[in-house]
């Protein structure tokens, strides 16, 4: 235990020295550290130096440079950034340029609907329209109207009688000359008017609204649209023309003309058209347009009555352009022939079977009486003053007679003849479409 002491001593002073090597150590270290950044940090200051900047921007070239060597020898200008070649640039014959529309660029939802063709192209070999109205459908409709033929509560011109002259408790009739009875709630209650646009119409151009009276045994869907073609003849005609067309005594065998018979009937009636056509239309302010367009009438078999009542005392007959009679002449000659001889900037057509001969021969004398040329072919085009008779022969039918007369589709025929006169105010908007002439 004595010897202990002394060894604790020894290791205790042994400790020391080292301790001392190493702190005099670490401050040399330090000492070296810190006195080149405070050489740094005093020259924070001052500008860069020009001579360190230049040796730094060669040494950054020649790093460039051996850069550039190492890729120019794997990779060259041109293996990078291709010559553009020619169908690139310009598309072959079975290829198109991709049109690009606003929408494409829209953000796109789950379900969408496939775009519509746009309605203009932007380049073209080909002189066109820079702009084409997008294509629509024809607009044919039924329209109630309070100017059409019935109900009529007046009297009979020819007889200055009620016209419902028969009743039966509280139920009201016509008494036919015939003898016939037909009721009020039955036969002369239906004021709807067949209106017809055709998808080629423009109403800011000059037009012709055809005033269509159908005759005994008809209703406007069955007959007039479905079976005699109507619509369509004005359509596949390509004038720009619109149809009105009144229904008369529902399927039944009379000719009454109704409200037409009343002066200033068809003024009355057209002027309620115009509003309805306009509203058709889309356009509120083409009501106007439609107000003071030229008139045709088309009087067929029972029609010739309202169609002479109108031209008599309707109140707008400056406004009719033309009249169109198809076996229609059973009498009402003198309103006829008066109308034809005080409105020669219109123009007159009369196609008969043997059915209604007579008439239409007693119509021709008194004319030429009066001095008025007549022709008897339908061969030239139609022209203000324009008196036609055209008589068919034995196999064509008097129920067959609005498609086929003189030639199948007769209206077309006649539209098509107006259009090619621009003193009748006509525009051929369209084509005609052979396909539906053959129905």
């Amino acid at each position: 235990m004595i010897g202990a002491v002394p060894n604790l001593r020894a290791d205790i002073r042994a400790d020391r020295t080292t301790s001392g090597l190493h702190g005099r150590a670490l401050r040399f270290v330090l000492i070296s550290a810190l006195v080149p950044l405070s050489l740094t940090l005093v020259q924070c200051g001052n500008p860069p130096n020009p001579a360190a900047l230049a040796a730094n921007s060669q040494a950054n070239v020649q790093v460039v440079a051996k850069t550039n060597q190492q890729v120019a020898s794997s990779d060259t200008f041109e293996d990078r950034f291709p010559a553009p070649q020619f169908r690139e640039r310009f598309p072959l014959a079975s290829e198109s340029f991709l049109q690009r529309q606003m929408s494409d660029f829209s953000p796109k939802r789950a379900v969408q609907q496939q775009p519509e063709q746009a309605p203009y192209k932007v380049a073209s070999l080909a002189p066109q329209a820079p702009y084409q109205r997008p294509p629509r459908e024809d607009l044919t409709t039924l329209v109630s109207m309070k100017s059409s033929a019935f109900p009529y509560f007046g009297n009979n011109p020819a007889s200055d009688a009620p016209f419902l002259n028969i009743s039966k408790g509280e139920r009201r009739g016509h008494r036919s000359y015939s003898g016939r009875v037909f009721w009020q709630d039955e036969t002369y209650n239906d004021s709807r008017v067949l209106m017809h646009v055709p998808e080629h119409f423009d109403v800011r151009k000059p037009g012709v609204i055809v005033v269509f009276f159908h005759g005994n045994g008809a209703t406007l869907e069955r007959d007039v649209r479905d079976r005699q073609l109507v619509p369509q003849q004005i359509t596949d005609s390509g004038a720009n023309a619109v149809l009105l067309a009144p229904q008369m005594a529902v399927d039944a065998a009379d000719s009454s003309a109704g409200k037409f018979w009343q002066p200033g009937g068809l003024k009355r009636f057209m002027a309620e058209s115009a509003d309805h056509l306009a509203r058709l239309t889309g356009d509120p302010n083409s009501a106007r347009a439609f107000a003071s367009m030229p008139i045709v009438i088309v009087g067929y078999s029972g029609g010739f009555l309202p169609t002479a009542w109108s031209l008599e005392v309707g109140g707008i007959s400056d406004r009719v352009r033309g009249v169109v009679l198809l076996d229609a002449v059973y009498g009402e000659m003198d309103k006829f022939a008066s109308w034809i001889e005080s409105h020669r900037s219109g123009f007159f057509v009369s196609s008969y079977t043997r059915y209604t001969a007579r008439r239409d021969r007693e119509l021709m004398s008194m004319l030429r009486q009066k001095g008025i040329s007549v022709s008897e072919d339908m061969d030239g085009p139609l022209r203000p003053g324009s008196v036609v008779f055209v008589e068919t022969g034995d196999g064509i039918t008097h129920r067959d007679y609005v498609t086929r007369a003189w030639t199948r589709d007769p209206l077309k025929d006649v539209l098509v003849k107006m259009s090619a006169t621009p003193s009748l105010a006509l525009t051929r908007v369209a084509s005609t479409n052979p396909s539906a002439s053959s129905r």
